[in-house]
């Protein structure tokens, strides 16, 4: 069976970084993908690692020969997965989570019909805009549009597989945890293993 890929979605300041960091730390095994970026690095991000920091020519390029399987035009960069950078290692049986919007969730699920769509939500709009606040990296005009934009982006959830509310990070981290291993114990990911090791007959 190839791997199976996890979408997590989220306003921006819902904790989706964090949440997946603490979910791959519970499961060394998840992979991760990549995203390809034309913004430029923030803090500490290490091209390769956080994403893989492209130039806007580059970036077109990619989208010109078909490379992304999903991206998007976001505050006036681009972002995007490589369908290599998910065929590379669902090939290989291993679990991919990605961190994209809902665009990018929408077309995911368009190339890969039972990839899981996770969404993430605050815990209220205003505790959103508090964490917002005091990342400290945004003008006022950017925050209230990134407010904004998160209450008009909230109402896609409805679609999506699984809601998690991220008001404790330990608890939300727990809660994709059982969704993960729920979803590896599936009859249909399971039994091909137990038909090869019990001789079992579909029937």
């Amino acid at each position: 069976m190839p791997g199976e890929i996890y979408v997590i979605s989220g306003p921006s300041g819902a904790g989706k970084s964090a949440l997946i960091t603490g979910l791959r730390e519970m499961l060394p095994d998840l992979g991760y993908s990549v995203s390809h970026t034309t913004r430029k690095p923030r803090g500490e991000e290490v091209n390769g690692i956080h994403y893989h920091f492209v130039d806007r020519d580059t970036f077109q390029g990619m989208i010109d020969k078909g490379e992304f399987v999903e991206w998007a035009e976001v505050y006036k960069d681009f972002y995007g997965t490589s369908f290599s950078s998910l065929q590379g290692q669902t090939g290989k049986d291993v679990d991919m989570v990605l961190d994209v919007d809902v665009q990018g969730a929408r077309n995911l699920r368009k190339h890969f019909k039972d990839s899981v769509l996770i969404y993430v939500l605050p815990p209220s709009m205003g505790v959103l805009e508090r964490r917002l606040r005091e990342r400290g990296t945004d003008d006022e005009a950017v925050i209230r549009q990134r407010i904004k934009k998160a209450a008009e982006e909230i109402k896609n959830c409805a679609w999506y597989d699984y809601l998690i509310f991220n008001g404790n990070l330990e608890k939300a981290v727990e809660e994709a945890k059982s969704i993960v291993v729920s979803e590896r114990c599936r009859k249909s990911r399971q039994l091909p293993k137990a038909e090869s090791l019990f001789n079992i007959t579909r029937r």
